[in-house]
Formats: structure tokens, sequence, C-alpha cells
């Protein structure tokens, strides 16, 4: 399987992407996969400009000469494609969502309605085949409320999508969280043998993983207390 990593953190020190090695640690028991990783704050991504001679070139590149037309490539040859970042304000961080944004190369712009009455543009390539994972940490304690804008513009994005949301993320890498977090961060290595095995979690395994590993009102004290 070709795997695309888009790894949207700021920090060198990554919670979610602790996350994220844990899966891919065991997906890659479950057979040779071809991964490529991009860490996105080091590269190059403008702003999108709205200019849409993307559509007048139909190449599947942007007119901007920066990295992102090398992580579009990536993007249309990936199987399975995994977004990996912290939520910020709700969302994706900026320079994620800059990428995002600068995927509009990728679609035509002729518009199609969905059998549930949505419009949406075609795409250049077909991407039915392609599958989506998107792994979002945040520092709240939990889940309810938080995550729902993000989770809306992940559905309208992303094909066959999967979405993985852990509150108290920042535990991950605090030594003293240690005999909470490594139990987490396991549960992420089996479900990474479960998606290369079925291509898919369960609704299962995605509560165990968005479970809280402390009670609220712990974690909140403990926060308030720094």
């Amino acid at each position: 399987m070709n795997i695309l990593v888009l790894n949207g953190s700021p920090k060198q020190k990554s919670d979610t992407f602790r996350m994220t090695e844990a899966f891919l640690k065991g997906l890659n028991r479950t057979g040779e996969h071809t991964l490529h990783i991009v860490r996105v704050i080091e590269r190059q991504i403008a702003p999108c400009t709205g200019c849409f001679q993307c559509w007048q070139r139909m190449d599947g590149h942007c007119v901007i000469e920066d990295d992102q037309n090398a992580i579009l490539d990536l993007y249309r040859a990936a199987d399975l494609v995994i977004w990996s970042f912290p939520l910020y304000c709700y969302g994706m961080p900026s320079h994620l969502k800059a990428l995002l944004d600068r995927t509009i190369p990728l679609v035509k712009m002729q518009m199609r309605q969905e059998a549930d009455g949505r419009v949406q543009h075609e795409t250049l390539t077909d991407f039915s085949r392609q599958r989506t994972l998107v792994f979002c940490g945040c520092g709240f304690p939990d889940w309810d409320g938080n995550f729902d804008s993000l989770r809306l513009q992940c559905r309208q994005c992303f094909c066959n999508l999967q979405l993985v949301c852990v509150p108290e993320a920042p535990m991950l890498n605090v030594p003293q969280a240690a005999v909470v977090a490594e139990p987490l961060l396991e549960r992420f290595e089996q479900a990474g043998e479960e998606y290369g095995r079925n291509l898919a979690l369960s609704p299962e395994t995605v509560a165990r993983l968005e479970t809280p590993m402390i009670p609220k009102e712990v974690y909140i004290r403990i926060v308030n207390s720094v």
C-alpha cells in the first residue's frame, strides 16, 4: 500500500504524531508498504490565491511554484492519506489548511449532484480507491463540541474517511503520565494492525482510541495547577 502521511504539527515533539507513529508501527506488521511522511511546517506552501488557473491547465498542478506540486503528486498516487495534526481553534493548523486549500488542482470546475443531493466538483483523478485517516489530538479533556466543525469539514473534503479525535493529547509527552499514555499508544499500535488487515477501524476501536485517559475533573485540575 502506498501511504502518504501529512504531519501537520508545528512542533518537533508532537503529541498527535506519537499516536500516528504508533499506528504506523502496527500497520507495518501487516505487510510491505511504501511510506512518505511530509512534515508540512518545513515546506514552503503559499496560501491559495483563488486564481483558478489550475482549472484552465488541468494538469493536476498549481501555478504557484513552491513545494505544493510535489505533495500533489504524492497525494494522487497514495492509496491511503493520513492527516495527523493538533486541533487549532476547532480546526486544522493554518499551514496544513493552506495545503488542503491548494488541492484544488485535483478537481475540475465541472460539478455533479450526488445521490444525497450534495453538489460536488468532479475530480481530475478517480479517488474512489483512496482511503483517508484523520488523527487529531487536542488539549481539551473531552470530545463533545470540540471536534464538530473539524468532523464536518473532513466529511466534505475526503474520500472513504475515518476520523479519530483524541482529547487530553498533551499527556502523551508528559513523562509523569506514561502510566495512562502508554496504554493508549499500545491501542494505536493494535489499531494499525487492524487497519492493515481490514482497511478499516471498527466503531469499537475508534471509541477506545477516543476515550479520555483520565477523568475530566482530574485533567482540568492538573492543567490549572501548572
